[in-house]
């Protein structure tokens, strides 16, 4: 852009005036002090107001500058905070019980989910007996599936301690009346899930990682389908893929020979 056109942009703007006023001051002191018109006092005076002037116009950058510092370092730390690990993952799954007992919709997945049936059982009693439905996922205690879970646990020689577990699960569910489906995986999840409502606009899906380990509480994390559409749409479609290739409890499961 040309120098003309640039300053009649910039006076139409508004933009950059006080640099404008600096050099017209400037060029007026210099005139009138080169054809005598002022004393020279009047000239000094006028130059170091001119000087005052390009001082404080050059803080203005340095402040913009240190503002800008001061936003991009207050950007990189919510981005930090968001990507934490902590924020995000926790061991405890806040306000579930309560949740449990008021849903109309209820899935559970995982690998014999007998802890969590144990503490829910209460809701779950509650949630069947208002017209809730319910439906579990376990891994199938006949076949190789419990020696699978054993290893992935480390504890190869130890698979009847996955057996014993989904039994003890589905002895409380059988006491549960109302619409309940129970079935079978042919293989070990890769993480457990529960939703609650999955189809509502409040609804919320709890995934736990599963880990290698028998003991402890594994990490968890919640999605809600306005906060995390894409991935809340993803473990309610993962639920509903391990569903369809599941077995459906048969009476021998309810009741095994010997076992009930």
């Amino acid at each position: 852009m040309r120098p003309l056109k640039r300053l009649r942009a910039d006076l139409s703007t508004g933009k950059n005036l006080e640099i404008y006023l600096t050099a017209l001051i400037a060029l007026v002191v210099g005139v009138l002090g080169v054809f005598s018109v002022v004393k020279p006092e009047v000239v000094s005076a006028a130059t170091l107001a001119t000087l005052a002037l390009v001082a404080v116009n050059a803080l203005g950058p340095r402040h913009q500058v240190a503002d800008l510092e001061s936003r991009v370092a207050d950007l990189n730390r919510l981005v930090e905070a968001k990507l934490a690990g902590d924020p995000f993952l926790t061991t405890v799954r806040k306000g579930l019980d309560e949740r449990v007992a008021r849903a109309d919709d209820i899935r559970f997945a995982g690998v014999t989910l007998s802890r969590t049936v144990r503490a829910h059982v209460d809701d779950l009693r509650k949630s069947l007996g208002r017209g809730a439905s319910v439906k579990v996922l376990l891994i199938d205690p006949k076949g190789t599936v419990p020696e699978e879970a054993a290893r992935r646990s480390t504890i190869p020689d130890h698979s009847d301690v996955f057996e014993h577990r989904v039994m003890s699960t589905i002895y409380l569910l059988r006491d549960l009346e109302g619409s309940i489906e129970v079935r079978f995986l042919p293989f070990v999840p890769a993480f457990g899930v529960i939703l609650l409502d999955p189809d509502d606009d409040d609804g919320v899906v709890h995934v736990e990682l599963g880990m290698h380990s028998a003991t402890g509480r594994d990490p968890v994390f919640t999605l809600t389908p306005r906060r995390d559409h894409y991935w809340y749409e993803h473990f309610k479609t993962e639920f509903d893929r391990m569903w369809e290739v599941s077995r459906e409890a048969t009476e021998a499961d309810w009741y095994p020979r010997g076992k009930v």
